[in-house]
């Protein structure tokens, strides 16, 4: 059902071509890894050996066995020398018969012949090298030439010839039928594509911003769908090629030099990835505990924040910044953990550059972490939350945002303030919200100075009247007057009152302020420092008009007669 859905959906059905083609060609390239890497050290040179220990006997680019002892005054090298020639001069002459290949005992030494030629000896010095008996190894030597000599025949040979020519045609035929049905699925993808534009390829857009249109995205695809069918096409000449010279033995070798130059390099591929399979699963079960285990942590802190869960002296509104905490120590641990698994982390390069960033952090980091550090400290000592009206230092106004960096507040004329909370922990710090939230009222305060010629109960009378006709101010804790001094020519006079709204502060206080100022004009009592009413004898008093009798005139200036007690004594 899901593949008639497939079918009747063109634009399905060729996106499945298209990966199907894909994913065979990647699983095909990394399923012969193991393969490639017996090909490309075949395609190398004969393999070498360290003198003058072993000597290896190489015959059509294979090596055969190898001769670790001297004989007389041969080296081993010399020895191999001499025997590759026997060897090939045996493998020309088709006289010989494979099967007249055999070993002799003799009494010092085993030979291998063929025919009338002595091909090697055998000595007790190569068997106790190889570890086996004289007779053993000349006859396993025997075996070898044997099974060489006739599978290099039989690669030579007119059957074998013939059969490399049909295979080379049947691969040609196959490369030229498969090269059109893919120059056809490309063609009708390109088609396919150009019929998309505007249809089902959106153009690709950030919020309001047009990244890329449709019609050029379907360029783009329709370029990157050339370039897949160029890679395509060249890799597979390159193993049609490749396949076609294995076919005949004199381009054998050069087959394989040409597999060994792509497949190689997908070898080693091949082979890291498989190496790192164990890295990856380790990595995996690291990523898997930290992510339920963020998980959980968060689970706990949330319950933690909304009250649900609660433990002695630990406060909810810690939920949030304590599991930011935790998260940052687990996600550190975890890489640290995970390091050591990563690929290239044993490299010099990788080290080099961890340490230069580090180094970079550590440098142009010492204020950010200052901040930090003091944003932890401060968010335990709870010195105020979200909403909260404080004043620091001399910015005074309502918490907006609290973070590990900074704290912002609103001040009453709508200001931002963006506080460091470095400096916010070396200020002082005043939280107007924080004892009406504990159910205690907050007290607001003002003070006047009036002189003593006024009784100091009509002066406590007319400010708690202000207090009681001011809006904000509680009528129960009841307002109170405190006389806080008692200065040479004045009384200091301090008013109390409750109030549950610290956010309207700086309203309640004007308010406050107008209405004593009304309540002593009413009263008939003068704000006003007592040297002042000293100096203006004979001026009008400074209460407002409104509040003056209408029969009110300023008084005259006092002149007092002064007896001359002096001049009276003469």
């Amino acid at each position: 059902m899901l593949f008639n859905r497939l079918v009747r959906d063109k634009i399905s059905f060729h996106l499945a071509i298209l990966l199907a083609i894909i994913a065979a060609l990647t699983l095909s390239l990394l399923c012969s890894a193991s393969y490639a890497k017996k090909l490309a050290v075949k395609s190398e040179a004969p393999t070498q050996f360290p003198a003058p220990f072993l000597a290896p006997v190489n015959f059509d680019n294979k090596t055969l066995f190898l001769v670790q002892a001297r004989v007389l005054s041969f080296p081993p090298q010399e020895r191999a020398k001499l025997i590759e020639e026997r060897i090939k001069r045996l493998a020309d002459n088709h006289l010989i018969q494979v099967d007249k290949i055999t070993a002799f005992d003799g009494e010092t030494t085993s030979d291998v012949i063929g025919g009338d030629l002595i091909i090697m000896s055998v000595t007790e010095e190569d068997a106790k090298a190889a570890g086996k008996k004289r007779s053993e190894l000349a006859r396993e030597y025997a075996l070898i030439l044997r099974n060489a000599i006739r599978e290099q025949r039989q690669s030579y040979s007119m059957k074998a010839i013939l059969t490399g020519i049909v295979l080379a045609l049947l691969m040609t035929a196959l490369f030229v039928l498969a090269a059109i049905f893919v120059k056809k699925f490309f063609v009708s993808g390109y088609a396919l594509i150009e019929s998309w534009k505007g249809v089902h390829i959106p153009a690709i857009k950030y919020q309001k911003l047009e990244l890329i249109g449709s019609n050029k995205l379907g360029d783009i695809l329709i370029r990157t769908a050339r370039l897949m069918y160029f890679i395509v096409m060249l890799l597979g000449l390159y193993f049609y090629v490749a396949l076609v010279l294995r076919f005949f033995p004199w381009t054998k070798n050069l087959s394989l030099q040409i597999i060994g130059y792509i497949i190689t390099p997908l070898a080693m591929i091949s082979d890291a990835f498989y190496s790192y399979m164990p890295n990856f699963f380790a990595l995996a079960v690291i990523v898997l505990i930290t992510r339920y285990g963020l998980k959980l942590v968060k689970f706990v802190f949330t319950a933690v924040g909304k009250e649900t869960i609660s433990f002695p002296g630990f406060y909810a509104e810690w939920a949030e910044p304590t599991y930011a905490i935790i998260r940052f120590l687990l996600i550190s641990f975890a890489v640290v953990v995970a390091f050591p698994y990563m690929p290239g982390s044993n490299s010099p390069v990788f080290k080099g550059i961890s340490i230069f960033i580090g180094v970079l952090l550590s440098l142009g980091s010492t204020s950010a972490v200052a901040n930090v550090v003091a944003g932890v400290i401060i968010t335990y000592m709870r010195a105020f939350k979200i909403g909260d009206r404080v004043k620091i230092s001399e910015a005074t106004g309502d918490i907006l945002e609290k973070t590990l960096l900074i704290t912002r507040l609103r001040t009453i004329k709508n200001e931002d303030i963006t506080i460091p909370n470095s400096s916010v922990l070396g200020s002082h710090i005043i939280n107007y919200s924080s004892s009406f939230a504990s159910g205690l009222p907050l007290i607001l305060h003002t003070g006047v100075t009036i002189g003593y010629d006024a009784p100091w109960r009509k002066v406590h009378e007319l400010l708690l009247a202000a207090a009681g006709s001011t809006g904000g101010i509680l009528n129960s804790p009841a307002p109170f007057v405190l006389q806080t001094a008692l200065d040479d020519f004045y009384v200091h006079y301090e008013l109390n009152a409750y109030t549950n709204e610290p956010a309207k502060m700086a309203i309640i206080y004007s308010e406050l302020h107008q209405n004593i100022q009304d309540k002593f004009n009413e009263g008939g009592v003068e704000i006003m420092s007592p040297h002042y009413a000293s100096l203006r004898d004979g001026n009008r008093t400074t209460i407002a008009e409104d509040h003056l009798p209408g029969i009110y005139t300023p008084p005259p200036f006092m002149v007092q007669q002064v007896k001359d007690e002096i001049h009276e004594k003469i």
